[in-house]
């Protein structure tokens, strides 16, 4: 069987929704930029050999409607021959990109597509109109339609979470996110974008140094009135892109390029809606049972911060080691642009084992609907 690696990946910096440098920027164009600063470190692969690029985008509206992903290809300059299409898992598309640019791979359909994902919350994000609802879901399943906020705070109930346990999480993201930062632990993976005035982004603009439990303490709860989720404890909304070039071994031998990693695994797995938070429980055992590994194995692990609540509840179902948990912080820190998210942990997971002389990385995130995926990658 062929396998499919990892030749190259990038990301934009994070930036926050609505007030950051991407805010007013056309989420194509800092998407097509980033792609062609991912394809730059491969300068062996013309584009031409592109099979597919496929770009994973939860909220495929206004400017990133029409397959944004065949559109970020035109922008990017790239030939007419390159193919694009736009995928919709929700918070795990830039995830679900990878596996289905991997399969592809090994089936012998392509010997190199680059996977990733763009999501703009500035512009193309925000509730469905009640109005616009499946009557049928509306009334038989309350999962369809259920605020993620409170999903958080139902988890938080049935996980008996308190507030000050999530604030601790939180505090935490922001201070490792803060020292990666500082030490330049972030800056592997980042593409400086050039916006419209000329000036260049090349970092991520919501980390809050110094977040402290006194400062947060004083929050007023975001989806009930006496509830217990508060916006610091929630994941922020960002504007980012993010891309991953795989190939197939003999295509990157081919090349000259040396492989940086290999998907080992995918595994997707739904769950009760209106506890969405908790899809890893579910996913990150179908995943180890079917590539005959253990959470014990893995050197980092990344696991998307939704909210503090579900981050918490499946960390201790699934009994994951703290310390290798989110070591550069995580989405309450760096936000969670849900298209592009899945794509930059692994790439956050490639640079920390790139600089911890580690191995392997699980990826894993809940995904709005109730749902779960989980990966894990190992560093050739």
């Amino acid at each position: 069987m062929r396998k499919a690696v990892i030749i190259a990946y990038g990301r934009s910096g994070c930036s926050r929704a609505r007030k950051g440098p991407l805010a007013q920027m056309n989420p194509i164009d800092y998407a097509a930029q980033t792609l062609n600063g991912v394809l730059a470190k491969i300068p062996q692969l013309d584009p031409a050999e592109i099979g597919d690029v496929i770009c994973g985008c939860a909220f495929a509206l206004r400017e990133l409607n029409m397959n944004a992903g065949r559109l970020i290809v035109n922008r990017a300059g790239l030939p007419d021959s390159i193919p694009g299409r736009t995928v919709n898992r929700f918070c795990s598309s830039g995830l679900q990109t990878i596996a289905d640019a991997a399969n592809a791979i090994i089936a012998g359909q392509e010997d190199v597509v680059v996977a990733g994902g763009v999501e703009s919350m500035s512009r193309c994000f925000g509730p469905e109109p009640p109005e616009n609802w499946n009557p049928w879901l509306t009334e038989n399943y309350e999962g369809a339609y259920i605020s993620m906020g409170e999903t958080a705070e139902r988890v938080a109930e049935k996980y008996e979470i308190s507030r000050e346990e999530m604030e601790a999480m939180a505090v935490e993201s922001h201070a490792k996110a803060a020292k990666a930062k500082g030490a330049g632990l972030l800056d592997p993976s980042i593409v400086p974008i050039t916006l419209p005035d000329g000036t260049v982004f090349a970092e991520d603009d919501g980390i809050r140094p110094g977040t402290s439990m006194e400062s947060l303490a004083g929050l007023k709860p975001c989806f009930r009135p006496e509830g217990r989720v508060t916006a610091a404890t929630s994941s922020q909304t960002t504007d980012a892109a993010a891309f991953v070039v795989l190939a197939s071994e003999e295509k990157a031998k081919e090349l000259g390029v040396t492989p940086i990693a290999e998907l080992k695994g995918f595994a997707v797995a739904g769950c009760d809606g209106t506890l969405m938070g908790l899809g890893p429980i579910y996913a990150v055992p179908k995943l180890m049972k079917r590539i005959g590994m253990t959470t014990e194995q893995m050197d980092v692990i990344e696991i998307n911060e939704a909210f503090a609540s579900q981050s918490l509840a499946c960390i201790r179902e699934l009994g994951l080691d703290m310390e290798k948990v989110n070591p550069y912080g995580g989405a309450m820190a760096l936000g969670h642009p849900l298209g592009a998210t899945g794509s930059i942990l692994v790439g956050k997971a490639i640079d920390y084992l790139n600089a911890n002389d580690g191995k392997y990385g699980l990826i894993t995130m809940c995904i709005g609907g109730g749902m779960g995926a989980a990966a894990v990658i190992e560093k050739l």
